[in-house]
């Protein structure tokens, strides 16, 4: 699901600096088109800001460069703030930037037609990661772990190979191999038996700063979160144009941009709250995190899962909200 390259400065052409130099980590994935978009038109200095991006090669380095100070703010998945949080690090979400609606899936043969199937099989998947966190939910809903399933631990490009091969009835990954798998033997080998679409927010992509720089630089925040939401203004109302951008900034053909775009959501305004409530209901931080902490639990990467409510802060979308017009 996230496809990342060199770590520098992302060649995202911009208008002429002006503002405060703000240091902002990516990956190159799908989902930061709002903010690639916000970038390239420099809707980020209409609110003082100069903004560069700066995209990492390992995403596991992004946590520790914004706590270093290294950078200003940084994309990661909200499981990555969890185990942050979880090492005492004040790191905060201040808004979603995307969920995964069917660019992760869980597939299976023909004989696999329900969750309740993969009692006994192998699974194969990489622990500990978006994979794992779609799994646990799956089986959850259906009053199963992955205690009742036999994990085969591998990468997401792994399963491919795992599942074609026949050494495991299932397999968990993300696009591309998504479709390669769906493709494979004419169409009539794997099918997705469920995909992140029906787990909207299991899998959410969001923007974190430290809670020291928060409290420091408020205009910061905000002129992040409202940067980025006039970039996916501009990918409503020139669809083309903003392709073209993302295309370009991820190195791929404006075709195969349009493909990948009905994966992800970026949350519209009015939504970028629903995160933050306190309900047992995906989106909600408060329904992902029970999910993505008791795995890293069990993986042994934490010992203790934080409380939802040290994970973000609300104040900056509600005041957006409130007042759109800046």
């Amino acid at each position: 699901m996230r496809h990342i390259i060199f770590a520098a400065a992302l060649a995202v052409p911009t208008l002429a600096a002006a503002g405060t130099p703000v240091n902002v980590g990516v990956v190159t994935w799908i989902g930061y088109g709002p903010i690639y978009c916000a970038a390239a038109n420099g809707y980020y200095k209409k609110y003082g800001l100069d903004v560069k991006l700066v995209n990492f090669s390992d995403n596991s380095v992004m946590a520790g460069a914004v706590q270093s100070g290294e950078l200003d703010a940084t994309t990661m998945t909200y499981d990555q703030v969890i185990a942050s949080n979880a090492r005492g690090w004040k790191l905060k979400v201040v808004m979603p930037v995307d969920y995964s609606v069917g660019g992760d899936a869980i597939l299976a043969g023909a004989k696999v037609q329900s969750v309740k199937d993969l009692r006994g099989r192998k699974v194969a998947f990489m622990a500990a990661s978006p994979s794992d966190f779609l799994l646990g939910y799956a089986l959850a809903k259906d009053g199963m772990s992955e205690r009742d399933v036999q994990p085969v631990n591998t990468t997401p490009e792994g399963v491919v190979g795992i599942m074609a091969g026949g050494s495991a009835d299932v397999g968990v990954t993300y696009e591309p191999n998504v479709s390669v798998l769906v493709k494979s033997g004419g169409g009539k080998r794997f099918h997705v038996l469920m995909s992140s679409r029906e787990a909207r927010g299991m899998i959410t992509d969001v923007l974190v700063l430290k809670e020291s720089v928060i409290t420091k630089n408020p205009k910061l925040v905000d002129g992040l979160i409202r940067g980025t939401m006039d970039g996916l203004a501009f990918m409503k109302s020139d669809p083309a144009k903003a392709v073209a951008i993302i295309a370009k900034t991820l190195e791929i053909t404006p075709a195969e941009a349009a493909e990948q775009l009905p994966n992800i959501e970026n949350p519209a305004l009015p939504n970028l709250g629903d995160v933050f409530k306190k309900t047992p209901e995906l989106p909600s931080f408060y329904a992902s995190g029970k999910v993505i902490g008791d795995i890293l639990k069990r993986e042994g990467q934490i010992d203790t899962s934080p409380p939802t409510e040290i994970t973000y802060d609300a104040s900056f979308v509600s005041a957006v909200q409130a007042n759109p017009g800046g």
